[in-house]
């Protein structure tokens, strides 16, 4: 397997799907610390990160703007199209992408790519047709568990965490 770039939906992936509303009205999302240093390792080990969402939000923007994504693709209304343009971009193959997601909507770019990947707590329609199903679900760690399991089939993942505090520290900025 040679993947190269982790694409990953953002609501049942990055988040627990749940919607959050102030008394404003004002959309509220929650991300699991972990997940952000799992996509930081992605990138600072050359394996490219896309977010690719469906839906806009300011939360979300910030978030990728805080973890230094490149590939950030909200309010995508045709995730294959989206995610066929960064691999042309990227110039690889779709059998070079690792595709994360949980719900039906997420299937076609997943049939195409070269791992399939969904949360515990996808839909059943989604994990019955995928390659792997994390053990954490949505919100909960997702993105860690799959930059951990990516990155040990080039990496020895004890190398890559015997960095001291200031290591860790210099390497999130």
């Amino acid at each position: 397997m040679d993947i190269k770039l982790v694409v990953f939906d953002v609501d049942g992936v990055l988040t627990d799907g749940s919607l959050y509303y102030s008394e404003n009205g004002e959309c509220i999302k929650r991300f699991n610390v972990k997940d952000g240093v799992g996509l930081k390792l992605l990138q600072d080990k050359g394996i490219a990160v896309a977010i690719v969402s469906a839906k806009e939000s300011e939360p979300l923007s910030r978030r990728i703007s805080d973890l230094g994504i490149k590939h950030f693709y909200p309010g995508s209304k045709d995730k294959l199209a989206t995610v066929h343009g960064i691999a042309q971009q990227l110039n690889i193959s779709m059998h070079q992408v690792a595709m994360v997601g949980d719900d039906m909507v997420d299937l076609n770019v997943m049939r195409v790519c070269g791992l399939s990947i969904a949360p515990a707590d996808a839909y059943v329609r989604v994990k019955s047709q995928v390659d792997w199903i994390t053990e954490a679900k949505g919100g909960e760690g997702v993105a860690r568990e799959v930059a951990d399991r990516i990155l040990s089939l080039y990496y020895d993942l004890d190398e890559i965490y015997q960095l001291t505090t200031t290591e860790y520290f210099e390497r999130k900025r």
